[in-house]
């Protein structure tokens, strides 16, 4: 009796560990993401700025003087500057070329850091090749400068001709200038001194939002995190951390979450692109597609006169129209399939991906599909 007992009772135990095993297999996130991969932080932005300047040193590749009158009179204003009076002058060089400059200002750029700028042509100007930037002030929308740039111009492709043809290969009237920008002013924002910040998500998604901040909770241990909409969680630093909201968001950034997202289909009807999330599920549907092909296939013939008469010989157009139709019978896509059962679905109907995007559509308009598609 106590040996039938004794088995039955690890029986039992063996089920509840598996039952145990396989709880904690399922609760491991399987599509993970840091929440510093998936989110925003409030004053961590880059700033964006523009700037207008010259290019000198081009190989007669540069701006028309007369077709590019801005040119002119900045190369005048340049040359003033340096003490050299070009009023009334005729100006015939091909060697300057007027450019936009813009460049992106990262967040807590110190004074005196370098940064990357990029440069574009104006004007008429052929290639930026072997070109060098001059002393360009770079301001930020307030109108500030922010930054001075200069150096010589690196660009992506080439441009050469001859008296009968010529080639290019890339745009050459754009370049970049590496490490090519001096920060002069720095933007004053303190983070270590702020105790309320705002988490934005990249995708916005209330289910999201949430688990953000309950991780963030269950982390720190009390409640230091409020999703306030679907795009943002807002982060108060607690009275009794022991830190700054600088080794707050470090401990916070390498928290795994899931993240949800709606059913979404993106097409592309140019180039036929077709993404399709994981969630997209579809109703009991019955499909059936049939591809039209039209060939038209031109036979002229030779009409000739008779011997020693005043005709002319023609041609006479000969065209052949055929028509063929692959018939399909209906393909039934069974209701709450899984993602890969769909397109396993689709492409057993033998199409392309445009007719996928008219099918797609078409069960979306029967309202078998539950996703939004989203056209580019």
């Amino acid at each position: 009796m106590i040996r039938p007992r004794s088995m039955s009772f690890l029986q039992r135990m063996c089920s509840y560990a598996m039952v145990l095993i396989m709880a904690l297999g399922a609760a491991v996130p399987a599509q993970g993401a840091r929440i510093k991969d998936i989110v925003e932080i409030e004053g961590i932005r880059d700033n964006q700025l523009i700037g207008y300047g010259l290019i000198v040193g081009l190989n007669g590749t540069g701006d028309s003087l007369n077709n590019a009158p801005f040119t002119r009179q900045s190369l005048q204003a340049m040359l003033e500057r340096l003490g050299v009076n070009t009023r009334g002058a005729v100006l015939r060089t091909a060697n300057v070329a007027a450019v936009m400059v813009t460049a992106n200002l990262p967040a807590f750029a110190t004074q005196g850091s370098r940064i990357d700028v990029n440069v574009a042509a104006l004007g008429d100007a052929g290639s930026l090749q072997g070109g060098t930037l001059l002393v360009t002030p770079l301001q930020g929308a307030d109108g500030e400068i922010y930054a001075i740039a200069q150096g010589s111009v690196l660009i992506n492709g080439f441009a050469a001709a001859g008296d009968g043809a010529s080639i290019v290969s890339g745009v050459p009237t754009t370049g970049r200038i590496s490490s090519g920008a001096l920060v002069e002013r720095e933007i004053p924002f303190v983070l270590a001194d702020q105790e309320y910040l705002r988490l934005s998500l990249r995708n916005p998604d209330l289910t999201t939002a949430r688990r953000i901040a309950l991780a963030i909770n269950n982390l720190i241990g009390m409640p230091a995190a409020i999703p306030t909409d679907p795009a943002t969680v807002q982060l108060r630093l607690p009275k009794n951390f022991n830190g700054s909201i600088v080794d707050l968001l470090t401990d916070i950034e390498q928290l795994v979450i899931v993240p949800d997202q709606p059913a979404r289909i993106v097409v592309d009807e140019n180039s036929g692109i077709i993404v399709m999330g994981s969630e997209v599920r579809v109703s009991t549907v019955a499909v059936a597609q049939a591809n039209l092909t039209v060939t038209i296939t031109e036979n002229p013939s030779v009409s000739q006169p008779a011997p020693f008469s005043d005709g002319e010989t023609v041609v006479i157009p000969g065209t052949d129209i055929d028509l063929f139709s692959d018939e399909f019978n209906l393909a039934v896509v069974p209701a709450s399939v899984s993602l890969q059962e769909l397109v396993n679905g689709l492409n057993a109907l033998g199409i392309g991906p445009r007719d996928m995007i008219s099918i797609l559509q078409a069960i979306k308009a029967a309202g078998a599909l539950q996703a939004e598609i989203e056209v580019l």
